[in-house]
């Protein structure tokens, strides 16, 4: 006869046991599972191994790097800028075409200049020292502001071609041409020339009253077109009677005159520009009279710009 007892106990002993080992399996799988947290914290299997990439999150264990390298977190760049968007950017998420321009040993793109913009979207990729120091479209401080700020380059706020850094006219309206300095190119000049002997009371920086109005013709001409006057030039000369240290003075003088007379009309002072030649620079003949006069003059030189 069958002690039923026996059997219930027997039964008991055999479910404990696989119920035990059923429980340490799935602690097994859960110590496993531990360092496989998704970004969402939900444990995730993997049936290729232990290591996984799961997204970077808080909630990933900090074992992972140690014991899964950068299998099991994304790959990040800190030194690298990409915009838009954030300022780390992410491994995983480049593109076949962007890692044709080249990674290094991390997999993060190269950045030839290092001025923090991966060269797959530097339109400048070989930037100097010095223009980096003074900031490129696209690196963590300085956004591109609207079409045309080129990505990875020296900063350009007026669009002239110039950079910042080196531009000596910054502002200069769009469409003016410009020179190296990035200041508007000269592409006209008119010149007056003022008889010294009508213009100038005998050997002396006083004006006459033709002399004022010529000048009040030549201002009038110059305000008109003031948007596209580059500068005025006004330069006095002598003929080479008397010492030249005296003929230096006078044309001096002289210019200052014109000069001031133009500014008082108002000729922007900032745009005009004056000096004297003395005796240096004639013009005709110094043996004749005839030729002395036409050398003792005041030249007005103004030089225009145009748009594109």
């Amino acid at each position: 006869m069958v002690d039923i007892s026996a059997r219930k106990v027997l039964v008991g002993m055999v479910a404990g046991a696989l119920l035990s080992s059923a429980f340490s399996t799935q602690a097994a799988e859960d110590e496993r599972t531990y360092r496989l947290m998704s970004g969402q914290g939900t444990p995730v299997m993997s049936g290729t191994g232990d290591c996984v990439i799961t997204p970077q999150s808080p909630n990933i264990p900090n074992l992972n790097a140690k014991e899964c390298g950068d299998k099991l977190q994304s790959t990040q760049c800190p030194h690298l800028y990409i915009y838009p968007g954030t300022a780390t950017l992410v491994v995983e998420n480049l593109t076949p075409e962007q890692k044709s321009k080249g990674v290094d040993e991390k997999g993060c793109p190269l950045d030839t200049d290092r001025d923090t913009v991966p060269d797959f979207m530097d339109l400048c990729p070989t930037n100097t020292s010095a223009e980096i120091s003074a900031g490129v479209w696209g690196d963590a401080k300085n956004p591109p502001q609207e079409q045309g700020d080129k990505i990875g380059c020296p900063i350009d706020s007026d669009h002239d071609g110039v950079p910042d850094y080196r531009d000596k006219c910054p502002g200069t309206p769009r469409g003016t041409s410009v020179d190296a300095d990035g200041c508007p190119a000269v592409s006209g000049k008119t010149v007056e020339i003022l008889g010294g002997d009508v213009t100038f009371a005998f050997n002396k920086a006083d004006l006459t009253a033709q002399g004022k109005a010529t000048l009040d013709k030549i201002a009038a001409n110059i305000i008109k077109d003031i948007d596209y006057v580059y500068d005025v030039h006004v330069t006095g000369h002598t003929d080479s009677v008397g010492s030249e240290k005296y003929n230096q003075t006078l044309s001096e003088r002289r210019a200052k005159s014109a000069a001031d007379y133009l500014i008082s009309k108002g000729v922007p002072a900032n745009k005009v520009i004056m000096k004297g030649e003395g005796e240096l620079k004639p013009i005709a003949d110094n043996k004749t009279a005839e030729g002395r006069a036409k050398n003792r003059r005041v030249e007005i030189e103004i030089r225009t710009t145009h748009a594109k």
